[in-house]
């Protein structure tokens, strides 16, 4: 239904854990990373301009169900999709992938719950803004 975008990513040694491939966390770092980028890069609404109208995301629920490792000098592939609009929330599905063999390694969603930086509670998400979204 929504447009699906993509992000390369490569792998730093501070991702890296104690077991030799990057570590759990890193894998929301990559999404929140890619998600920065493609704000600018293809809804053409940077996060600097949505802070601007006074606006913020926070995620409210993620969900990752990790497949495949990654490694050191790994190049990831994130892959996101807006999946769905309900209130003051949104859901964004990702996948993230081992650049040279195409596999998954890491794949779920989180939802956002948009949020009024000056009140810093949750509002609907404005028509302009699913718009914007919406391609």
């Amino acid at each position: 239904m929504y447009t699906e975008f993509e992000t390369e990513i490569t792998v730093r040694p501070d991702d890296i854990d104690m077991n030799n491939h990057v570590h759990y966390s890193k894998y929301l770092d990559y999404l929140l990373m890619a998600r920065y980028d493609q704000m600018a890069k293809d809804y053409k609404l940077s996060m600097e301009e949505f802070i601007a109208m006074g606006f913020g995301w926070v995620a409210s629920t993620a969900h990752i169900e990790y497949r495949r490792q990654i490694r050191l000098n790994n190049r990831v592939l994130v892959r996101t999709r807006l999946e769905s609009f309900s209130g003051a929330q949104c859901r964004v599905l990702f996948k993230i992938l081992n650049k040279e063999t195409k596999k998954i390694s890491a794949e779920g969603y989180v939802d956002y719950t948009m949020v009024s930086l000056n009140t810093g509670k949750a509002i609907r998400i404005p028509p302009e803004i699913i718009e914007k979204y919406a391609i």
